[in-house]
């Protein structure tokens, strides 16, 4: 029995998440986060996609991701090939780099943006690799938290506007939902946990 096709709504985001197979490191060096970034910009400039937010951990990625001239199997197909191709090229290995599947979920109202951005966002302090999530260097965060101009793929403006006021201000009222939740706690290295 085949597998069953994917829905594709132009006009909405998805929840995308993608692991590495086995669950073996995608990233091993600060080199690999970047090289998947450039995919993603180069990729951008024959499909306009878009990403309201993603987060790249060392096992899997999570992207917020709508593209609405082509379909997103076809945009995932497009950036697993490369990055795979990438991947084993850079350490010289054969076979699958991709778990099966990526997961893809529908992203329908403005709860669940919001909601899909600060998982995303938290990802690494859920996983105890960092207190903050502006302390992770591989996630969007660092966008809603910095006057920069955005890399071409992004589009922060999708959850900025769910707040009122000037960019700045939406800015920080972003940054405050995200970490609304976020426990201190001093001795959340103590207990390990390095893959989230």
């Amino acid at each position: 029995m085949g597998r069953a096709r994917r829905i594709w709504v132009p006009h909405l985001f998805y929840h995308i998440v993608c692991r590495g197979n086995r669950r073996d490191p995608l990233f091993k060096e600060s080199n690999d986060f970047l090289a998947f970034l450039h995919i993603l910009e180069q990729l951008h400039e024959k499909i306009p996609f878009e990403i309201a937010s993603y987060c790249l951990m060392t096992n899997h990625f999570h992207l917020q991701l709508r593209s609405q001239q082509e379909s997103i199997a076809k945009v995932m197909a497009l950036i697993n090939k490369r990055y795979a191709n990438y991947y084993n090229a850079r350490y010289r290995l054969t076979g699958h780099v991709f778990e099966k599947r990526y997961f893809s979920k529908i992203i329908d109202d403005e709860t669940g943006m919001l909601e899909v951005s600060r998982y995303i966002h938290l990802n690494p302090v859920e996983a105890r690799m960092v207190h903050l999530p502006e302390h992770y260097r591989w996630s969007s965060f660092y966008l809603y938290t910095q006057p920069i101009s955005s890399p071409p793929f992004m589009n922060i403006d999708v959850l900025l506007d769910y707040f009122s006021g000037t960019t700045v201000e939406q800015k920080k009222k972003y940054v405050q939902f995200v970490k609304a939740d976020i426990v201190p706690n001093d001795n959340m290295f103590a207990e390990g946990g390095m893959n989230g």
